[in-house]
């Protein structure tokens, strides 16, 4: 499995697994468990989660995937805006440890901007660092001007990812977030790295003919475009077992030049600042 280096130096998968709308029905938690453990075997090891999915259902599942390995793995869970104060970041990572079962969050992200001031939501964040409740922090949903407010905040530039909606259908990231980004050396993961309507991005012409070429999915094409990027992290979801080999299967495909012009010419890149997409 390929990585992506953090600030600190420390290498994660370049390729996870995410878990939204996983922990929604309790009847599906086991086989939803079962396809992260059979990811985490595959080298999907970094698993994106947040206290938003299914009420901290998604946490419980992963829970249960991380029982007996979770030394192994590099958990991502995700605070709501409204509990991003002073007082409420350390109750909700609370809660988030306790549904997770574990002593400590590797990455610990805010959701999205909301109310409460970017320096009281660092401030928190700092201190559940010192104490060894997480070991990174970073932050979901933040454009540019967002990222550089961050970073003139006390202890803003101990940010270690930006985590943003990225496909070959929503590309406006690359104008300037994602530069900016790659300067400061912040990784960016992309979150429905298949878009929030796979069927339609996976008719895709381009991508079915890349596909074609490589003896791949198109889903595992439209991976691979994201992970082309030596600084951006890939976390799919997948709650089938089938579905969970195709996401490791993109882990291995190098695109070619002839590839991505393919791509660009039908998923066109951004030429001016666009807003930033969200789900």
């Amino acid at each position: 499995m390929r990585t992506v280096a953090l600030p600190s130096g420390e290498q994660v998968p370049c390729l996870g697994q995410g878990t939204w709308y996983m922990g929604e029905r309790s009847g599906s938690a086991k086989t939803e468990a079962d396809a992260l453990r059979l990811g985490i075997d595959l080298g999907m090891t970094l698993i994106d989660t947040a206290e938003m999915y299914a009420d901290g259902g998604a946490e419980q599942v992963v829970a249960q995937a991380a029982a007996g390995q979770r030394d192994k793995l590099f958990i991502v869970s995700k605070v709501y805006p409204h509990n991003a104060s002073r007082t409420g970041v350390p109750a909700a990572c609370a809660r988030s440890l306790k549904r997770l079962n574990t002593d400590r969050i590797d990455l610990y992200l805010l959701h999205w901007r909301g109310g409460h001031p970017l320096a009281e939501t660092v401030a928190a964040f700092e201190q559940l660092r010192v104490e060894g409740k997480i070991r990174h922090w970073g932050v979901s949903n933040l454009d540019t001007a967002d990222m550089a407010e961050l970073a003139g905040v006390p202890n803003g530039r101990k940010c270690v990812a930006n985590q943003v909606l990225y496909h070959p259908n929503s590309r406006g990231i690359e104008f300037d977030l994602l530069p900016w980004c790659d300067r400061l050396g912040v990784p960016v993961m992309a979150y429905s790295p298949l878009s929030h309507s796979p069927a339609r991005l996976l008719r895709s012409p381009a991508l079915t003919t890349v596909a074609k070429r490589h003896g791949a999915t198109a889903a595992q094409i439209a991976l691979a475009w994201g992970m082309r990027h030596g600084h951006v992290i890939s976390i799919p979801k997948a709650s089938n077992a089938a579905h969970v080999r195709e996401n490791a299967g993109a882990a291995d495909i190098v695109l070619t030049a002839e590839d991505l012009a393919a791509i660009d010419a039908l998923h066109k890149p951004p030429t001016r600042k666009v807003a930033l997409d969200l789900l």
